[in-house]
């Protein structure tokens, strides 16, 4: 199975301000639902409570801190997964990613949550596919692989 995570980013490696920050910055939300749909997407408490809209059309697992990695991806039965964060959940699954789908945008926040929390390993990533989100504003989304 392919677990892939998902997520905009600022030039400074952030993924919010602050742990309950509703998104609004982001441009690449029709990217995001057009990526994940029909597949679970893994997320952490906190931002689910975040989230604006509902995601239907997709199967939302919520994990808290007390959850193994390992059984919650047994469980899923589809040929790929997301991790839409935050940056615990993010590091949580961190060993298990096969793939990384990173938005960049024009901005810096200085201090914030980070893509991964207190990540226990190094990754070692390769550049497959650049992906134009936003051709107006040359918005791309890098697609790396482990």
């Amino acid at each position: 199975m392919d677990i892939i995570l998902i997520a905009a980013v600022t030039a400074d490696g952030l993924i919010a301000r602050h742990s309950h920050e509703m998104i609004d910055w982001s441009q690449d939300l029709h990217v995001f639902k057009k990526q994940t749909m029909n597949y679970p997407v893994i997320m952490g408490s906190n931002t689910f409570k975040c989230m604006k809209n509902e995601l239907s059309g997709r199967m939302i697992i919520v994990i808290h801190r007390g959850d193994k990695p390992k059984t919650v991806l047994e469980n899923i039965k589809s040929d790929k997964c997301f991790i839409a964060g935050g940056g615990r959940t993010n590091a949580l699954f961190s060993q298990y990613l096969t793939h990384l789908y990173l938005t960049p945008h024009p901005y810096v926040f200085g201090k914030g949550v980070p893509l991964f929390y207190k990540m226990k390993e190094e990754l070692q990533l390769k550049l497959i596919h650049k992906y134009t989100v936003n051709e107006e504003i040359e918005q791309l989304q890098y697609r790396v692989v482990r």
